[in-house]
């Protein structure tokens, strides 16, 4: 975070929504998702779509946009980010459940407003990957210019990261950039890596007995001592319990394998298998756990995990029957997810709609929160983007988006407002600047004099 960037979501803040107040979108081609794709308008009001169709009446007093022209669609949502975070990894110990960044989100970060800028309105921020098991996710809306807990999604279920292969069993290692310490830390290959996670979920599973023991006193109207609570366990719990869902990273099929036996054993499912490069070689498996894979669409080779991956990989896994979401895992990809999900058209055959579900509606089953989003349907989040042309085209641009009915970017405003921007923060650099070279002098000095200080120092 540069020194500027804690003034700009004063800046470029949403328009704020009168309660009541309602707007209507006209005259776009709406892309529903789910419900097909007509030329028409949406009605929103309080924060929600109240209607959407090809004739729909506007309310005395809306304010009403004219898409003419353009193209709206449901906000789109990225299940596998980091950005807003001011710490991923805790990789020092093997297992860090206990750690979550909904405890270190930055609502200051500028990546924010660049992922609105691109049309996202909801992002799953995990923990690094560090770890066998990691610490819990936060599920967040872009609403530039909240604070912290202004940025949560309310109501998301809970999530937790689990990874495999090289970023794991490699961890210990110096210079690797996952917060490890230098030195050997265990595990320190695949077969460890399962290791690890069975034994923290064993202990998790007697943890669990430990508190039902408990629990069953009380309800007997017994003296009981209750167990010492330990936070490492309590989230292990809830994802035995299917509180908390679980995303894992993974590139190789043996290993996807794997952490599906696993799963199996201790009886919860894993939500999403994040980037599964080589999930497309055991689709049939991953379909019949009704696991969800997050993948990339075209990266490979930037790892010895990653030389198998095709970029007909979503592709597959749709035709295989699995859930499956395009994602980022990257600030600046993050801002094209759109044209990410063109690419599924090009390698593998999928129409518009099953690729914008990639991003879409996906990736809101995965998080579960399609109820809320996903989709443009009556009564779910007025979380809207507009594009000026069709989303999945390379010349689309991003003209407004809506989060909970209010307009939190607006292309024509943003452009508008940066020579003014530009000003305001040249006196903010030129006050900061006078201000240290009136720190620098000593009493009595003048303006132009140097310092005697040893070292030329002034």
């Amino acid at each position: 975070m540069n020194r500027f960037t804690v003034f700009l979501p004063a800046l470029l803040a949403a328009t704020p929504l009168v309660a009541g107040e309602a707007t209507v979108i006209r005259n776009a081609t709406v892309i529903t998702v789910t419900k097909g794709t007509f030329q028409g308008s949406i009605l929103i009001r309080d924060g929600k779509i109240v209607e959407a169709g090809e004739k729909v009446l506007i309310p005395d007093g809306a304010r009403v946009i004219d898409a003419g022209g353009q193209f709206v669609m449901p906000g789109i949502i990225d299940c596998h980010s980091h950005i807003a975070a001011d710490s991923i990894n805790e990789g020092a110990v093997a297992v860090s459940s206990m750690v979550g960044i909904e405890d270190v989100i930055n609502p200051d970060d500028i990546d924010i407003y660049r992922a609105l800028a691109g049309g996202v309105t909801t992002a799953n921020v995990l923990h690094g990957s560090a770890n066998p098991i990691g610490g819990k996710c936060q599920v967040m809306k872009m609403r530039w210019g909240k604070d912290a807990e202004g940025l949560k999604f309310e109501g998301a279920m809970p999530g937790i990261k689990f990874a495999l292969g090289e970023n794991v069993k490699r961890s210990g290692s110096a210079g690797n950039g996952f917060g490890a310490s230098p030195g050997l830390r265990y595990p320190a290959s695949r077969m460890g890596v399962e290791d690890v996670i069975r034994e923290a979920l064993t202990q998790a599973r007697a943890y669990q007995k430990e508190w039902r023991d408990y629990q069953a006193k009380l309800d007997r109207h017994e003296q009981a001592i209750p167990p010492r609570r330990d936070l490492k366990l309590d989230p292990l719990v809830e994802v035995l319990e299917g509180k908390r869902y679980v995303h894992a990273h993974c590139y190789r099929a043996d290993e996807i394998l794997m952490l599906l036996r696993v799963a199996d054993e201790f009886g919860f499912k894993i939500r999403t298998l994040q980037h599964g490069l080589e999930a497309y070689k055991v689709a049939k498996e991953i379909a019949a756990e009704g696991v969800g894979v997050s993948t990339f669409s075209d990266w490979w080779a930037y790892k010895a995990e990653a030389f198998d991956a095709i970029p007909y990989n979503a592709a597959i896994l749709v035709r295989k029957g699995v859930l499956v979401s395009l994602n980022s895992d990257s600030a600046e990809l993050m801002r094209h997810l759109n044209t990410e999900a063109a690419k599924a058209m090009k390698y593998g055959g999928l129409n518009e709609t099953e690729a914008i579900s990639l991003v879409t509606i996906n990736p809101a089953k995965q998080l579960g929160i399609e109820g809320r989003v996903g989709s443009i349907e009556p009564g779910k989040d007025a979380d809207l983007a507009i594009f000026d042309k069709h989303p999945l085209s390379n010349y689309a641009k991003v003209e407004k988006v809506f989060i909970d009915g209010e307009l939190y970017f607006d292309r024509e405003k943003d452009l508008e407002e940066r020579p003014g921007k530009e000003l305001r923060k040249k006196a903010l650099i030129d006050k900061e600047k006078a201000q240290e070279k009136k720190d620098r002098r000593r009493p009595g000095q003048t303006e132009d004099k140097k310092s005697e200080a040893p070292g030329g120092v002034q």
